[in-house]
């Protein structure tokens, strides 16, 4: 057992070194793509200066997702019954309403924040832990918050759009703004971590699953899906930290600036 210890340790020193020389590579990579980006666009758009980049991650991200993400939430999709779906978008739904509660709090939007207040007690405690959506049945609406969005609402503008490995698009606000969310989400703080990684893994195709339909309207309707994309993202998220309405009241939707979902069926 003694005489193992050495070896153990010098296999572990070992995986260290390999993540961190992959990450410095990744690193390298990502930063040669970007410099590519920024020469080889002759008139970006004013909105999007690393089109370029952007192209070529966002051409990475869909191999990415034809590969292993489509296929593993298509068949989620085909396996798992409907209302089991809708019991786990509901659940990651009521976690994520927490979160929005904090923003809201934070951007002073007083009806929202309640709003989100009482969405997390009534399907916390009536829905099951957020297995039923209790609150939306009683009118009771969600109002969907980050932190990017926070700082969009006191002045910080959106930035370029910037797209980012697997997560897709974003922009240089969203992207700075990225840390805090993850530490705002729940998930972040479950234990073991053995768990926390199954319940980001459901996550991951529980969101994909939910965007199946759209993106196959997208494939056929759009031209240029990149260009589509990048402008629906911009124009909603630029929507984020408008100040109230002239009447006092807050501006709140449904989206608040964020990409809806499509509903699990």
């Amino acid at each position: 057992m003694t005489n193992s210890l050495p070896t153990l340790r010098a296999t572990i020193a070992g995986d260290r070194l390999s993540i961190a020389r992959l990450a410095a590579g990744l690193a390298l990579l990502l930063g040669a793509m970007l410099l590519t980006g920024c020469a080889t666009v002759a008139n970006p758009d004013p909105r999007d200066p690393l089109e370029s980049y952007n192209r070529s991650m966002t051409n990475f991200n869909e191999q990415v997702d034809a590969m292993v993400l489509k296929p593993v939430a298509t068949a989620y999709k085909e396996v798992t019954p409907a209302p089991v779906r809708t019991g786990v978008s509901n659940f990651f739904g009521n976690l994520g309403d927490v979160w929005s509660f904090v923003n809201n709090v934070l951007q002073l939007r007083g009806e929202a924040a309640a709003s989100s207040f009482m969405r997390v007690n009534v399907n916390t405690f009536m829905g099951l832990g957020g297995l039923l959506d209790i609150a939306s049945e009683l009118g009771i609406d969600r109002y969907k918050q980050d932190f990017g969005l926070t700082l969009g609402r006191w002045g910080v503008g959106t930035g370029p759009y910037l797209v980012l490995p697997i997560l897709g698009p974003s922009t240089v606000r969203d992207t700075f703004a990225l840390p805090v969310d993850m530490k705002g989400n729940v998930v972040s703080y479950v234990d073991p971590v053995s768990a926390r990684n199954s319940l980001y893994a459901l996550r991951a195709v529980e969101v994909r699953s939910n965007l199946l339909r759209a993106g196959s309207v997208l494939d056929s309707a759009a031209l240029d899906k990149y260009s589509f994309t990048r402008d629906v993202y911009l124009q909603v998220r630029s929507h984020a930290g408008d100040a109230q309405n002239a009447d006092g009241k807050d501006d709140g939707g449904s989206s608040n600036g964020v990409l809806p979902e499509e509903p699990a069926r």
